[in-house]
């Protein structure tokens, strides 16, 4: 791969999107060619897929039904987006990945972390972010945050805060798992404190502006 791909993890309503349009203009600027996407989604295959997921009227999901369908639209994400992009040479900023899966399903859904990344393994294609920022808050203060848009729950928003808890709990086991990736953002602080800390880290990186 020629490109490079940051993605970006946390509980809901850490303030990721605002950060990846910082994040977005401040690449561009130095002369990048950047696409930003999310999960699941960014093809319209996978548009489809996430509509099916967050949709509050299937309350009676199976777990290891969302699971397969979170790794469904992964994989035509990978494949019709997120691999070509960076087969071109472009920085891919992406709202969530399969570390998403791995706390949500894995831990928050007591899948287990290695029955998440086996199942992904076929739709990942080789494709593993060359860095992940783990946007750190409690999750009570981001639910409450990113639900104070004038906008309603999505169906994973509407659980408990037990299993929110659980999935937080998850991308800290992630940081432990994979250090050298995961590096953690301190999601409390303010906009151009955390924006501040993502361009750190990415200088930090011995490919950036090679």
């Amino acid at each position: 791969m020629k490109g490079y791909f940051i993605t970006f993890e946390g509980p809901d309503g850490s303030g990721k999107t605002t950060q990846i349009n910082l994040l977005k203009e401040y690449l561009v600027n130095k002369g990048h060619d950047v696409i930003v996407t999310r999960e699941p989604g960014g093809t319209p295959i996978s548009e489809a897929i996430r509509n099916i997921i967050l949709d509050t009227r299937h309350k009676e999901m199976n777990a290891i039904t969302e699971m397969l369908l979170y790794a469904a639209a992964r994989a035509q994400h990978v494949a019709q987006l997120i691999k070509p992009a960076l087969d071109q040479g472009k920085i891919v900023l992406c709202d969530r990945f399969v570390d998403s899966s791995v706390a949500y399903q894995g831990v928050g859904r007591n899948l287990g972390i290695e029955m998440i990344e086996e199942i992904n393994k076929v739709a990942l294609q080789g494709i593993v972010p060359d860095l992940t920022l783990f946007f750190d808050i409690e999750p009570e203060k981001g639910l409450k945050r990113g639900l104070g848009r004038d906008r309603k729950a999505d169906r994973l928003e509407q659980e408990d805060i037990s299993f929110h808890k659980k999935v937080y709990q998850g991308f800290c086991m992630l940081c432990q798992r994979y250090p050298e990736r995961f590096k953690r953002i301190n999601a409390d602080a303010d906009i151009e404190e955390i924006h501040c800390q993502i361009i750190y880290e990415i200088e930090q990186l011995p490919k950036y502006g090679k």
